[in-house]
């Protein structure tokens, strides 16, 4: 969606979609926003809690019928599993998608954690495509007056144009572009706390045989599980920028995170993209 300044001030029923990496101000704006009469729409939390819900429990279902008691339990009906995701709480889902690497410390067999990817890719396709029925929803049902859809930071892998194209004609795209300083925390912060992570199948394949040669490895169930999201992690955040910014350029606008960090109310907010708005206009002029 493209307007013009004029066009976005006047918009009464606004419907944003914030596109980076994890890490750069989607959620704390959002949540943000959540007082100021915007729903917020978290595509990790619909992913969670709508399409993998039964995968993450019978994952969790799986390990408990290990243990002796819980299968007996569970078998006879004397107990009960349930999710408690929330949008603030999406653990279930990051250790449900899990970490490549040896099964005694924690990680996922190869043919395993690729359909677990698998199963992300088709659910976060999924909860994007519903993003037009909760805009509807969020004003008819709940009354809120805007829409904000805090997406994924992996949004820009999963190489579905009719996901973009959705958003495209139903928000406004708004990418926040670390800063090259940001850029640096962001890397230090994942290598320092590794958490499991969405790759293209492309992308993974040709960094696992790489990483397996360079630590010289010979199939992926040695690999240390905190030890490759480490090594990758900077490969894969370089490898979306351009994905990113080819989203922003054709269907959106682009805005920093350190000016998006100044943030600190719905104004606030407006102006900067009213802002954006307005330098992509005049870019295009000259």
């Amino acid at each position: 969606m493209k307007l013009s300044p004029s066009e976005f001030r006047q918009w009464d029923r606004k419907a944003i979609t914030l596109l980076g990496m994890s890490g750069v101000g989607k959620t704390r704006l959002a949540c943000m926003l959540r007082n100021a009469d915007w729903f917020h729409y978290s595509g990790d939390y619909r992913i969670g809690t709508r399409y993998l819900n039964e995968a993450i429990l019978d994952s969790v279902k799986q390990q408990a019928m290990q243990i002796p008691l819980l299968k007996k339990l569970l078998l006879s009906d004397s107990i009960n599993i349930k999710n408690n995701i929330s949008i603030d709480n999406l653990k279930a889902v990051s250790t449900f998608l899990g970490q490549l690497g040896d099964p005694e410390q924690g990680g996922l067999g190869l043919r395993e954690f690729k359909r677990r990817q698998k199963l992300h890719h088709d659910a976060e396709i999924a909860a994007m495509k519903d993003v037009p029925e909760f805009i509807i929803r969020s004003h008819d049902v709940y009354g809120y007056s805007h829409f904000i859809n805090d997406a994924g930071g992996s949004l820009c892998e999963l190489d579905d144009a009719s996901v973009i194209e959705t958003l495209a004609d139903n928000t406004l795209i708004i990418y926040i572009r670390a800063t090259e300083q940001d850029e640096v925390e962001l890397i230090k912060r994942a290598e320092k706390e590794p958490k499991p992570l969405y790759y293209r199948e492309t992308f993974l394949d040709e960094q696992l045989d790489v990483y397996l040669q360079e630590k010289q490895l010979g199939y992926a169930a040695l690999i240390e599980p905190d030890d490759f999201v480490r090594w990758v992690f900077s490969r894969l955040f370089y490898s979306r920028l351009p994905r990113y910014q080819s989203i922003a350029d054709q269907y959106g606008y682009t805005i920093c995170s350190n000016k998006l960090a100044e943030v600190k109310t719905e104004q606030d907010f407006l102006s900067l993209i009213d802002t954006a708005i307005e330098q992509q206009v005049l870019s295009s002029v000259s």
